[in-house]
């Protein structure tokens, strides 16, 4: 085996507030490969985000508090000081933001910005930067680049916008490129032009990239692997094709079953998961999802799941449901899903 690009191990993020302590990440544990995709899923509050910005030293919050492991190319980046860590944001370690017009800065070119960057990290005449900038708006798809390198972000569509952000974000070719819901606010054919770009880039430039998204159907064509999250903590890790084959969390069959599907008899209503994630002040002493869940029983309510193989050994999830049961619970989930139950 091959030393990991990335590992998270037992990764804790905590907010001291005036109601008590916000456990927004509860022990992750991964493992990424170079030029592996994950797909991280789950609802808003799920921990996603929070991770990420912890693991790159981007949360500024005299409140928060940060442990575990987070070790990129063996070297931890939560024991690293600003300085060190700022001179592998961007080279190394890239990351795309949710919302690209509140991440672009409003009075500079996003030439200038493209350039900034390269220029921050590379010792480069700027002449140079800006040609490698224009370079990459046309790599990202963006018509007349020499002409549009001097606009500044208002004058891109939302598409554009985040186009520019890739652009950025792959400058100076970093090894890992998180991507933070990239393809929010955006309608459907613009998604699919933006996830196919990002695979395409993935492959030109050889980075692993961590997909992170609410939406799990938007992972299906893209990741090795996918990793769904609840509540600050993994409830389900498996490769792809596996998890769409045979998922075994109730919150993944939830989190499935709430995508229209385009195959098979269409559905008489599209499911939803009832209720709202819990508090991550004062979270059930079981399993988090039980209050949500139709399928849960005494043991619930009593015992936290770890993240453990039950399926196979590279399935891992955290459900107490026994095999047959699961079964049998998530085959009445899926006829109930098409309006036979």
């Amino acid at each position: 085996m091959t030393e990991a690009l990335l590992e998270l191990r037992g990764l804790r993020v905590s907010f001291r507030t005036e109601q008590g302590l916000v456990q927004a990440v509860d022990g992750l544990d991964l493992t990424l490969q170079s030029g592996e995709v994950l797909g991280v899923v789950g609802e808003s509050g799920s921990g996603k985000s929070v991770s990420m910005l912890a693991l790159l030293g981007l949360i500024d919050d005299p409140n928060v508090e940060i442990e575990g492991e987070a070790l990129f190319r063996g070297r931890d980046l939560l024991k690293m000081g600003e300085r060190e860590l700022r001179g592998l944001r961007g080279r190394r370690v890239s990351m795309i933001f949710q919302d690209p017009m509140t991440s672009l800065n409003p009075v500079y070119s996003v030439g200038w910005q493209i350039a900034e960057q390269i220029r921050t990290h590379e010792k480069v005449p700027k002449r140079a930067a800006q040609r490698r900038a224009v370079e990459l708006l046309e790599s990202v798809g963006i018509p007349d680049a020499d002409r549009r390198v001097g606009d500044y972000p208002h004058q891109f569509s939302g598409g554009m916008r985040q186009r520019v952000m890739i652009a950025m974000a792959l400058s100076c070719s970093p090894e890992l490129l998180i991507a933070d819901e990239p393809t929010t606010a955006l309608d459907v054919t613009i998604q699919a032009q933006i996830l196919e770009l990002l695979d395409s880039l993935r492959v030109d430039v050889g980075a692993a990239v961590i997909l992170i998204t609410h939406d799990i159907g938007v992972v299906a064509g893209l990741a090795d692997r996918v990793m769904v999250m609840y509540a600050g903590r993994a409830v389900e890790r498996a490769t792809t094709l596996d998890l769409f084959d045979r998922p075994q969390h109730p919150y993944t069959w939830g989190l499935m079953g709430s995508v229209p599907r385009l195959d098979g008899d269409k559905p008489k209503r599209l499911a939803a998961i009832p209720g709202q994630p819990p508090s991550l002040i004062s979270l059930p002493p079981g399993c988090s999802f039980a209050p949500r869940c139709p399928h849960r029983f005494e043991a619930c309510d009593l015992t936290r799941p770890a993240l453990e193989a039950r399926a196979s050994e590279s399935h891992l999830d955290a459900c107490l449901l026994p095999a047959d049961a699961r079964a049998a619970a998530h085959a009445t989930q899926l006829a109930a899903a098409r309006g036979e139950g």
